[in-house]
């Protein structure tokens, strides 16, 4: 470890922290419905769609009826690219003649990206024309970010309402989410990765002669503009199969700075705009306390042991760290640091190939996600993740002082408590059960390149991201067949909107109810107390869950090195 990777993830911190106010306030406009700068010149256009859609935007909806729109939104969404997809092939804007995609591929690609997962079994520069990659899959990085920030806002209101039986309505949501803050940034964005020599084109390709004299074909494409909303959506699908690793997606160590700062801002400021929904922005600084917490300490570890590299290796005279499967020009601290942030924000982009990784080095991105999007999470899907945490803290708080929970003025009862727990128990059904699955069935032992430990790792770690709506790949795994691709399509949709129902549900439960007043008998939710029981909470149930595989994965990795066995 160096004194200038430190400084990088220190900067990284304060940067953020510095931005976590204004993103929050312009995000709590948004939420609230008021007027921003922007309205003078979008609002004509916010209005138009409302006109030809036949919405009104001030007709509040049930936590149901909010639920129903959301859900057909994104079939409707997922069936589109589906299309697109699959007639790939006849379709226009296909320079390279791509065909379309196989039933199962089509499959796996369409509900990736509508659950804000973006996992890929395909190399995207070899796979997608550039229409699939504008309208099938750059369309869903906005919407499927604006699906998640506009449930989060429709959580904070069950909090901050009292005797209401509506929590928003989700059309008026996502249609400002996406004109008043994703787009703006975005086309700004863009033109900042443009300047620094990211292409953004209609071309399909260029030939080129290296150095050398020989001949080569790059690819290119509309790359900035997906780029851009990859990582501000925290959706993560590269246009390239290597990703922000490929330096037409990521270019230098500016562009990787502002990539991870993009990919956490948002997930930032919304616990900022929690605290202002509630009235007491102190509740929305705990939580970001306990997030960054388990952030910090998980970033320290990888760096660590990426830092101390392979024992092996140094037996053998090799020193230094570990950069096997990293880009000279970002090094360790910077690899170990976007590790840190693409799996803590469930975005799924990488810079570095995770597989590569030393054993404990992998674990955290893997356990980061298996946590259920609580470490900063996705965008909006972080925040509730993390709340329906706070209503199970809150709960074992309450039976230690013996008193009916209450958390934000709202009494905690036991529906709120069983929907919670629900929600909570989806990812470890799906991600063990899953992995079990094809652990056994020669299908699924068909896939990983390699054996043992590391082996089980890649089936791990791929039904990790998929049901945590990550997306990154621990790679060395071949998924792109009907049984990972189906089976891994089934884990990320059940990951998203098994967990939505019932967070929604908590939501019309809350916003119903009364506001009950702090007492010198309440637990307070704002301290170091709250933020430490809350952090417990987090890891408790994570590691109570998932160590018994991340054992036989990772750790049985680790082990195994140290004896020095490689898989």
């Amino acid at each position: 470890m160096t004194f200038q990777g430190w400084i990088l993830i220190l900067a990284f911190v304060g940067i953020l922290l510095a931005l976590t106010g204004p993103m929050g306030t312009w995000l709590f406009a948004l939420y609230e419905g008021r007027r921003t700068p922007l309205h003078a010149v979008l609002g004509p256009v916010e209005h138009g769609f409302y006109k030809l859609a036949g919405i009104d935007p001030n007709a509040e909806q049930s936590w149901r009826r909010y639920a129903v729109h959301m859900l057909i939104f994104n079939v409707a969404l997922l069936l589109l690219t589906y299309a697109i997809l699959r007639l790939q092939g006849v379709l226009p804007l296909n320079p390279l003649g791509y065909p379309g995609l196989s039933e199962h591929l089509s499959f796996n690609t369409a509900v990736s990206f509508t659950t804000n997962t973006n996992w890929q079994s395909y190399g995207g520069e070899s796979t997608m024309s550039n229409l699939s990659q504008m309208l099938g899959l750059t369309i869903h990085n906005f919407l499927s970010a604006a699906t998640g920030i506009a449930l989060a806002f429709a959580f904070f209101r069950g909090f901050a309402r009292r005797n209401a039986g509506t929590i928003g309505n989700f059309w008026a949501d996502v249609t400002r989410v996406t004109l008043y803050l994703l787009l703006p940034i975005c086309i700004v964005y863009a033109l900042f990765l443009t300047a620094n020599g990211v292409p953004q084109t209609l071309a399909g390709s260029v030939d080129i002669t290296t150095l050398e004299g020989a001949k080569q074909t790059l690819a290119l494409g509309p790359v900035a503009s997906q780029e851009a909303i990859k990582m501000l959506g925290t959706n993560g699908g590269g246009f390239f199969n290597s990703n922000s690793a490929h330096p037409f997606e990521n270019p230098n160590a500016l562009t990787n700075l502002i990539q991870m700062l993009s990919i956490f801002t948002i997930g930032f400021g919304l616990t900022w705009c929690f605290g202002k929904a509630v009235g007491n922005v102190r509740q929305g600084w705990a939580i970001l306390g306990a997030m960054l917490t388990i952030f910090l300490v998980g970033v320290t570890i990888v760096y660590w042991q990426e830092a101390s590299g392979n024992p092996i290796l140094h037996n053998l005279g090799v020193a230094g760290g570990n950069m096997e499967g990293k880009e000279v020009r970002f090094g360790i601290a910077a690899s170990a640091l976007f590790s840190a942030v693409t799996t803590a924000a469930s975005c799924g982009a990488v810079n570095a190939m995770h597989d590569s990784f030393t054993a404990l080095g992998g674990l955290i991105p893997l356990f980061n996600i298996q946590l259920g999007e609580v470490v900063v999470g996705g965008v909006g899907a972080g925040i509730y993740g993390f709340l329906l945490f706070a209503i199970l803290a809150v709960f074992v708080a309450g039976l230690m002082v013996g008193r009916t929970p209450e958390y934000v003025g709202k009494k905690i009862e036991g529906r709120e408590v069983k929907l919670a727990v629900l929600a909570i128990a989806v990812l470890p059904l799906i991600i063990l059960g899953f992995t079990a699955v094809a652990s056994v069935l020669p299908a699924g032992l068909a896939g990983p390149l390699n054996k043992g430990p590391h082996g089980f790792s890649e089936i791990l770690y791929a039904f990790t991201s998929g049901a945590g709506n990550n997306g990154s790949a621990f790679a060395g795994l071949t998924a792109n067949t009907p049984f990972y691709d189906g089976l891994l399509g089934v884990a990320m949709w059940v990951g998203r909107f098994f967990i939505i129902i019932p967070m929604l549900a908590i939501a019309g439960s809350l916003a119903a109810k009364n506001y009950t007043p702090a007492t010198s008998g309440s637990f307070p939710t704002t301290g170091p107390l709250w933020t430490g029981l809350l952090i417990g909470i987090v890891l408790i149930v994570g590691g109570l869950t998932f160590l018994p595989g991340l054992a036989l994965g990772p750790i049985a990795d680790h082990l195994a090195m140290i004896r020095g066995q490689l898989f």
